[in-house]
Formats: C-alpha cells, structure tokens, sequence
C-alpha cells in the first residue's frame, strides 16, 4: 500500500468583502483570515466581518488576527463573529492566547533559526507557529519572504510559512520549507484589501503542485 501523499493547507488573510471569501473557497482555501488590528488597511470591523464569513461554508476556518489586543477586545470578536481559531500577530504571551476557549496559532517574526525553535517552547498552547519576515516596527503584512534556510529541518509544532508568498515563489517556499500550511495575504491582492481572484486561483494551484 502506498503512502497517503501529504497535502500543504492554505490561508487566504485580510479578506475585506464576500466576493472575495467565496472566491478564495471556490478556489480551494483550507482558511481565510480577518484582521481586527485597526491600523491595518486590511482590517474589518465586526459589521464587516459578518458579512466576509457569510460567504464560508462549513469545514473552512475562519481565523481572527489580533495584534496586541485586551481581552475584551478578543472576545468581543468572538461574541459576536463566527471564529473557529485566533492568530495572534504582537507580543502576547501563552497565557493571554490560551483563555479564550479558541484554539490559536502565535505568529513569529523570524531573524534567526533560534527564534522558531524558542517558539516552539515559549508558546505549548499553540496549535501552529506561524513564521513570518521580520521588519521593525511591524507586525506583519510585510509584503518581504525571509531567508527560508532559517527554518530548521525539525519542529515540534507545525509551521505556517507566511511573509512575501505569492503565485510565483510559493512552490519553491513549499518545496524547500515543507510546512504544515502557507499564508498569503498581499501577494494575491489587486490592492490592499482587495484581492485579485486570478491571482488567488493561480497561488492555491501553485500549493497543490508543488506537493506533487
């Protein structure tokens, strides 16, 4: 009996409109992504976020992203939004992410391969570390890939490679890292926000090829 061929997940994040949820599904996205951080120009309020996720069938999950928000903040989201998993994008410890009876995954802005396998240890309560570029002063949506070679060849979580992706380098990224999933935001956008479903059917195709 062969073995089961392993399929890498997709996230499509920072969705702002219904036509682009439904497109991202259609297309074959395992995740979508809305960001509650106000000073993004991808961010949603909970008006805006209802309406995103009505375009989300079942056995897709819907993500919140947060950066250093206060627990009410959190759940105030959830008490009022459908969110299957919280990601956390700032300085948020483990104990701040685990009490929210949400699953979460901890995003961590790489410089060096020490700062994924401390990820690891500093956050036993995540269900995935998400490795994302590292820029001063911002949280992510960099828009900038990492050096991939920093990511070590053995992990005691999964990893969700973010940071720079798009149609034309995710299959090298995949190929390279072999993470559990990949994060898109900006590399399948017609402009901040808004994405070009084009470019969204084309990066989705670009994972399933390169799992191949």
């Amino acid at each position: 009996m062969s073995a089961v061929q392993f399929r890498t997940r997709t996230k499509i994040c920072g969705l702002t409109r219904a036509g682009d949820a439904h497109a991202a599904v259609q297309a074959g996205a395992d995740a979508v992504g809305l960001v509650f951080y106000p000073p993004s120009p991808r961010a949603v309020d909970v008006a805006q976020a209802r309406a995103v996720i009505a375009a989300v069938p079942a056995f897709v999950t819907v993500t919140a992203l947060f950066v250093n928000p206060s627990a009410d903040e959190v759940q105030k989201v959830l008490d009022s939004v459908r969110i299957d998993l919280i990601q956390f994008h700032g300085d948020e410890e483990d104990d701040f992410c685990s009490q929210f009876n949400r699953p979460y995954i901890k995003a961590v802005r790489v410089r060096q391969a020490s700062d994924v396998v401390a990820s690891c240890v500093r956050f036993p309560g995540a269900l995935a570390i998400l490795l994302d570029s590292y820029k001063p002063g911002v949280p992510g949506g960099t828009g900038e890939s990492f050096d991939w070679s920093l990511v070590p060849a053995e992990f005691s979580k999964p990893i969700i490679l973010a940071g720079g992706l798009n149609p034309g380098n995710v299959a090298q990224a995949i190929r390279q890292v072999r993470p559990f999933a990949v994060d898109v935001s900006g590399g399948v956008e017609a402009s901040k926000g808004i994405k070009d479903h084009g470019k969204v059917n084309e990066f989705i195709k670009e994972v399933f090829r390169a799992d191949q």
